[in-house]
């Protein structure tokens, strides 16, 4: 995948087709798909300022509780405009996170 707008899934090169490694019954397997740049997550952080003006996707954060239960939560909420102006330098920092 590219940091560009060019990445996407093929909805159609592949329809019936997900290729995962040789499932063993003895182990966990977990499956990932991210929404990832090349290295603007390194460069900018989480919520971070990035290069492209793509949205991010929200991480959400997924547990079984001890009944059996789901519970979802949202990781951070989307970086503010104010707050982006405060990591560029053009407006003064507040809060706790003042540098």
């Amino acid at each position: 995948m590219t940091c560009d707008t060019d990445d996407y899934n093929n909805s159609e090169q592949h329809i019936n087709a997900i290729y995962m490694p040789k499932y063993q019954e003895d182990r966990k397997q977990y499956i990932g798909y991210f929404n990832t740049g090349a290295y603007q997550d390194t460069l900018g952080g989480f919520g971070g300022i990035q290069h492209c003006l793509i949205p991010k996707p929200k991480h959400v954060l997924i547990d079984r509780l001890p009944d059996g239960s789901l519970s979802d939560r949202v990781f951070a909420e989307q970086q503010s405009a104010e707050r982006m102006l405060q990591l560029l330098g053009y407006l003064p920092m507040n809060g706790p996170d003042k540098a």
